[in-house]
């Protein structure tokens, strides 16, 4: 219930008096939605890009597999988005006791949300689809829909995200480097550097308690 509420905001208000029937087909249909709303609209995007990241920076074909990072992320977004939603819960549950239409509740149990996004978004970037989508700018971040949030949440995420992965990147090069000159300095030339090098990255990874700094850095890094 709680994605669904951010389903359908942008659902003009006229449609609140619509049958109860082409409500529920409303909802039904915002079901549909779900998984686009978790992958796009929480903190699932940074996790699961910075994982994949860190993955391609040790040099790990399979390991963790794909099915992992996705989890790992899955459990880190519900961690992360847990106060969201339960803002989200608190706001929606009153009309839905009050047996208000399927949109008014999708509409105010969507605050929450967009208020996450608008805190983790670069003033640039709304801006861009303000001016895209508006002749005049909004009076109050309240007058700025979810649907106008979500793109420049999108893009502002995923710019983070390329930002992280590249310091977590920079080491992993570095060691890269160091064990390619090494093999060039002993005449190895057809030793590919990359075996040599990737027990290294990991040994180096574990002994840094490389997931929990990484991890912890994710956490923290969400306004």
């Amino acid at each position: 219930m709680l994605a669904i509420v951010a389903a359908a905001t942008s659902i003009d208000s006229a449609v609140k008096g619509m049958d109860p029937a082409l409500q529920l087909i409303i909802l039904m249909a915002s079901l549909s939605l779900i998984p686009f709303i978790v992958v796009s609209m929480t903190s699932f995007l940074r996790y699961i890009i910075v994982l994949s990241i860190l993955k391609t920076a040790l040099g790990t074909q399979q390991v963790p597999p794909s099915v992992v990072l996705v989890g790992m992320a899955l459990v880190l977004t519900f961690y992360t988005m847990g106060p969201v939603f339960g803002e989200m819960y608190e706001k929606a549950m009153p009309l839905i006791q009050q047996k208000q239409s399927i949109v008014s509740v999708m509409d105010k149990g969507s605050q929450p949300l967009k208020e996450f996004m608008m805190r983790q978004t670069r003033q640039s970037d709304i801006s861009f689809f303000l001016e895209m989508t508006r002749k005049e700018a909004p009076n109050s971040p309240q007058d700025i829909s979810l649907w106008e949030v979500a793109p420049a949440y999108m893009i502002s995420e995923l710019r983070t995200s390329f930002e992280i992965g590249f310091v977590i990147f920079i080491p992993f090069i570095v060691l890269d480097l160091v064990v390619a000159n090494i093999l060039l300095a002993l005449g190895m030339f057809m030793l590919s550097p990359t075996i040599i090098s990737l027990p290294f990255k990991i040994l180096v990874f574990v002994a840094v308690d490389g997931w929990g700094l990484i991890i912890n850095g994710l956490v923290q890094s969400f306004n």
